[in-house]
C-alpha cells in the first residue's frame, strides 16, 4: 500500500468510524426514555438529584460507576437497604459505624426529613434505570463489624473466610435440582435483594444485618424465651417468619431496627412459596 492508499484507507476508516458512531448515538437516545423509566421523573425525584447535588454526594459515591470510587457505588442500594435503614442512616450515620474502628467517614450531613424522602426517591429511581448491566461490580455496602480487628469492611469482603473456615451449614453445597438446602443456599446468593448484601454466614462479621452464623441455635433460644414477640413456635417457623414478616420480632440493636420497624426489606415476602421453603432450609443449618 503506497502513501495515496494509505491516505484513502484512513479517511475511509475514519468516516465509516463516524457514521457507526453517529448512529450508535442516536440509537441510544432514542432508547434513553424506556431506559431511564422517563415517565416516573416526578418533581421529587428532581427534588432528590437537587440534594445529591447540593450536598456533593457524587465527591465520595458513584451512581453508574460514575464518581469519585472513594465510598461505595449507591446504583442499586435501594435495592439493597429499604427506605427504614437509609432514613436512621442519613440522619446520623455514626449511629451505624465507629468511625475510628471501622474507618468509615460518611459525615452527619444534617439533612432535612424532606431532603432525606427526596433523596431516597431520586436513589430509587436510579436503582430501576436499565443500566444494562453498568457498573458489571457495583461496590456493595456491607459495614462489617468484626470483634477483635480494624479490619474495614471493604477489606473484610475481599478476605472472606476459606470454605474450611466456615461452620459446615455455610460451606458451599453441591447444586442439586432436587436439593432444597442446595437451592435455598444460591437463592441466599442471587435473590433480590441478595440477602448476602447485608448479612453474614461467618461467625462474628455483622454487617447491615446480624451474622447468620449459628442462626439455628439463637432461633431456638430466641422462639423459647418468653420476651420473644413473634408466632413462630420452632426454628423454621421463626426462620419464615423473620423472612416475611421482618417487624414481627426485632433483633437488638440500633442499627437494625428503629420505631418498632426492621430495616430488613418486606419485599422477600413476595417469594414463591417453595423459594421461601429452600431459604428456610438452608439457613436451618447454619447451627
Amino acid at each position: 500500500m503506497d502513501k495515496r492508499q494509505a491516505r484513502f484507507f484512513a479517511i475511509g476508516a475514519t468516516a465509516v468510524s463516524a457514521l457507526v458512531f453517529g448512529a450508535l448515538t442516536l440509537d441510544s437516545h432514542r432508547q434513553f426514555d424506556r431506559l431511564t423509566n422517563a415517565q416516573n421523573l416526578t418533581p421529587q425525584v428532581v427534588a432528590g438529584k437537587d440534594v445529591w447535588h447540593k450536598y456533593n454526594c457524587i465527591n465520595c459515591h458513584t451512581l453508574f460507576g460514575e464518581g469519585a470510587y472513594y465510598a461505595p457505588d449507591l446504583t442499586k442500594i435501594t435495592q439493597h437497604r429499604g427506605e427504614a435503614y437509609l432514613t436512621a442512616y442519613m440522619r446520623d450515620p455514626s449511629q451505624f459505624y465507629d468511625e475510628q474502628r471501622h474507618r468509615r467517614l460518611m459525615p452527619r450531613q444534617n439533612l432535612s426529613e424532606q431532603e432525606i424522602k427526596d433523596l431516597i426517591v431520586f436513589l430509587d429511581w436510579v436503582s430501576k434505570v436499565d443500566n444494562q448491566g453498568w457498573p458489571p461490580r457495583p461496590i456493595l455496602v456491607t459495614g462489617a463489624t468484626i470483634p477483635g480487628t480494624d479490619m474495614s469492611a471493604a477489606q473484610r469482603s475481599q478476605t472472606e473466610p476459606p470454605e474450611q473456615a466456615l461452620p459446615p451449614g455455610a460451606r458451599p453445597v453441591a447444586p442439586a435440582q432436587d436439593n432444597p438446602i442446595a437451592l435455598g443456599q444460591a437463592l441466599f446468593r442471587s435473590v433480590q435483594p441478595a440477602c448476602n448484601a447485608c448479612h453474614s454466614v461467618a461467625p462474628g462479621v455483622n454487617m447491615a444485618g446480624p451474622t447468620l452464623a449459628g442462626l439455628a441455635t439463637r432461633a431456638a433460644q430466641t422462639v423459647a424465651d418468653p420476651g420473644y414477640k413473634g408466632g413462630a413456635r420452632d426454628v423454621e417457623g421463626y426462620i419464615r417468619e423473620s423472612i416475611v414478616q421482618p417487624s414481627a420480632h426485632l433483633v437488638p440493636g440500633a442499627m437494625y431496627s428503629a420505631n418498632g420497624q426492621s430495616f430488613m426489606p418486606t419485599t422477600y415476602g413476595s417469594l414463591q412459596p417453595q423459594q421461601i421453603d429452600q431459604l428456610v432450609a438452608y439457613l436451618a443449618t447454619l447451627k
